[in-house]
């Protein structure tokens, strides 16, 4: 059976991003669990702010459309965000928002309805960024359509979280991340590969 391929990026390009660190943590737990990651960075699909009279004019920009067939050829996408004002970050934000504009590649629908989703985040608040992952849900459940498996893992303290070599300090939360890249692999590979 082939590895089911795993889209993976971090809704941050801050350096030393705490949620940077544990979508690194995220690609190790997923490749133990069977899946092929691709880990990319949203710094390489730059999109300007969405504008709809920019889109009605011109259509996505080239990095929404080549984030989109990112998307759509992954069978599970795991996102780690952090929050920002308990919401999503407007990087992130505004790729989902270009993103849902393109048509191509089978059109919204195999970005967001195909695979299946998973979401972390790290924060040095109490609540580990579940504020944020919880709007992020909302956008892609309610609006997208998008099936987001229900356990989601936010580590609190992110401060203070990480190992030197750069596993969680708390085994639990440790134990969590596992859990959900464990089912999302095996989700994802219920779901048929995407053919160019």
């Amino acid at each position: 059976m082939t590895a089911p391929r795993i889209l993976l990026f971090a809704g941050s390009l801050r350096t030393g991003s705490f949620n940077r660190r544990l979508a690194d943590l995220a690609e190790v737990c997923v490749t133990a669990a069977g899946g092929d990651v691709d880990h990319i960075s949203l710094r390489d699909y730059p999109m300007p702010l969405y504008d709809g009279d920019e889109d009605a004019e011109h259509g996505p920009p080239a990095g929404a459309t080549a984030l989109h067939a990112k998307f759509a050829a992954a069978q599970g996408v795991f996102i780690v965000s952090p929050e920002y004002n308990a919401g999503t970050p407007p990087l992130l934000k505004n790729a989902i928002d270009w993103v849902s504009r393109v048509k191509g590649n089978g059109g919204q629908d195999s970005a967001f309805v195909r695979p299946v989703f998973a979401l972390a985040s790290a924060s040095p608040g109490g609540l580990g960024g579940y504020r944020g992952l919880i709007a992020l849900r909302q956008s892609l459940v309610l609006q997208l359509g998008a099936t987001v498996i229900p356990q989601m893992v936010s580590v609190s303290k992110a401060h203070e979280a990480f190992k030197d070599d750069g596993t969680l300090e708390d085994e639990r939360s440790a134990g969590f991340l596992r859990v959900l890249s464990e089912k999302l692999v095996r989700l994802a590979g219920a779901i048929e590969p995407f053919a160019a």
